[in-house]
């Protein structure tokens, strides 16, 4: 792509996440997302309902009476971009590909963040860690991050979800709040998202395109593999072989979606064919909801 292509492209995806990030999301990003420093104000009484985590033991022992500490929420936070942009990202038979999708959310996530003064910082991951954009605020920042997204070229085409956790575990020291945009079609990573998410805020977005969960009947079809160039034949005319592909399907993303679960870690699924809208704004709701 050229420049003068590029820039346009980039033009078009700001003028829409801006215009969504400021319409729908920014307020509930800013309920969803707060920022998770803390600096301590006061201690007032133990009221029913209190973290026993936050009693002041020192402050209870000289009242004889149990007192909890408060602390003040600092706003300002960091997100994390972990975006998968392995060879399966170029997989899209529906309105877009799961590349352009990815480019939207991080765009939309990216403007509600620096809206709410936070500093945004990407990850970009294949089997191996193919770059880190640090954390940094304000619209110049973020229109190189849409840059890189539309137009880079990773080395290694396989997806690694557990290189990529491990990589951002130990370059972020702070917490933060952390997006993991992938469809998870992966080798295990479940120890990687239980330490991620015990140390940071960690919500897991999964991109599929229907036709990777479902074969329509389009007789004798050759299947490539993007991730290992590998090409196989498959016959969708035989409803046996369409109905074990929907079943192999089903298992892989209950198991994927329990281990979300097992590991504390929010999650959703927005697919190529539907608008992320929804997905995004129910997931936002759902955090406000337990806060």
């Amino acid at each position: 792509m050229d420049t003068k292509d590029l820039l346009k492209k980039v033009r078009k995806i700001e003028i829409k996440s801006r215009g969504l990030s400021n319409q729908i999301f920014s307020g509930e990003y800013q309920s969803a997302f707060k920022g998770r420093g803390m600096a301590f104000s006061e201690v007032r009484e133990y009221q029913v309902g209190d973290e026993i985590r936050t009693i002041d033991w020192n402050v209870t022992a000289r009242f004889n009476h149990p007192y909890v500490k408060v602390f003040d929420e600092e706003r300002e936070m960091t997100v994390m971009l972990l975006v998968d942009v392995s060879g399966s990202k170029n997989f899209g038979t529906q309105v877009q590909l799961k590349q352009e999708l990815a480019t939207e959310l991080c765009a939309v996530i990216s403007f509600s963040a620096i809206q709410n003064n936070d500093k945004v910082g990407v990850l970009f991951f294949s089997d191996k860690v193919e770059k880190f954009i640090p954390p940094k605020k304000g619209r110049s920042h973020i229109l190189m991050i849409i840059r890189e997204l539309i137009d880079f070229k990773p080395e290694n085409k396989g997806t690694n979800v557990a290189e990529g956790l491990r990589y951002f575990t130990s370059a972020i020291k702070k917490r933060c709040t952390a997006f993991l945009i992938s469809d998870f079609m992966s080798g295990p990573f479940e120890n990687e998202l239980k330490i991620a998410n015990r140390k940071h805020d960690l919500v897991a977005l999964r991109l599929y395109d229907k036709h990777e969960e479902i074969f329509p009947n389009l007789g004798l079809i050759p299947v490539k593999d993007e991730e290992t160039g590998q090409i196989e034949w498959v016959n969708t005319a035989d409803s046996d072989v369409r109905i074990a592909f929907a079943a192999a399907a089903l298992e892989r993303n209950d198991k994927l979606e329990d281990q979300f679960r097992k590991s504390g870690v929010d999650f959703t699924k927005i697919g190529t064919h539907e608008s992320y809208i929804k997905p995004l704004m129910t997931l936002f709701k759902k955090r406000e909801t337990r806060r």
